[in-house]
């Protein structure tokens, strides 16, 4: 490890944080030259591999990501018109598939219109791996599309839990104000606890970290903060 790295580490006490205490030791260990993202990764006790037990939603965080999101929609018409008006950055239907067949994926989010989701369905080899297929669980399938997009203007993010059980989150910038980075892991935390599977047995939250992009992760009481949103 690099210098500055084992500075930081010095600041993280081997023990876990509560949420708060947490997002101001993250803050204090940043170290890059640049605005480090700040994420959540978080262990689950399910089976990701049984259906009933697979972990997807949404969470809207109140102050936004700090990162500008390219979003896309695929709309005929009026819907067409009405992403445009609600600030999406790409808008159409066929022309935009026959460019994401050819490899073209400058965007970070995809909605549909349902009725234009039997044509949309045929990237899913495309767009499934990186996360960017529109999905009715996620409100990227709705014909309210200018709601979507400001939607996700305003900050909400999409989790989904990966084969090892683990839920990556993005929560904020490292120049966030430690109450803003707050607020938008309690918005987290609070949407993937209430997405517990009914079939889910035993401890639900495992374990919990947070950190900076080139940061030391910081471990979290998970026994208090499923108590605070369960």
């Amino acid at each position: 490890m690099g210098k500055k790295m084992n500075a930081a580490l010095k600041n993280v006490e081997p023990r876990v944080y509560g949420l708060r205490e947490a997002v101001e030791t993250v803050k204090r260990s940043a170290f890059a030259k640049f605005d480090e993202s700040v994420d959540l990764a978080l262990r689950l006790g399910i089976d990701p591999k049984r259906s009933d037990q697979f972990v997807r939603g949404t969470a809207a965080l109140p102050h936004g990501t700090g990162k500008k999101v390219r979003v896309l929609v695929f709309a005929k018409g009026e819907k067409e018109q009405e992403a445009r008006q609600a600030g999406a950055d790409y808008v159409g239907s066929d022309d935009l598939m026959e460019k994401i067949k050819g490899g073209w994926m400058d965007f970070d989010c995809a909605i549909s219109t349902p009725d234009l989701m039997a044509s949309v369905g045929k990237l899913g080899k495309v767009l499934g791996p990186r996360g960017l297929m529109p999905n009715p669980k996620t409100g990227t399938v709705t014909f309210e599309v200018g709601k979507a997009v400001a939607d996700i203007r305003k900050g909400r993010v999409e989790f989904k839990v990966e084969k090892a059980g683990i839920v990556h989150v993005p929560v904020g910038k490292v120049s966030f104000d430690p109450a803003k980075l707050y607020d938008n892991a309690s918005a987290i935390l609070e949407s993937v606890i209430k997405a517990k599977p009914a079939s889910c047995k035993g401890r639900y939250l495992k374990s919990a970290t947070i950190a900076s992009t080139m940061g030391p992760g910081v471990k979290l009481d998970t026994i208090a903060l499923a108590k605070q949103w369960s």
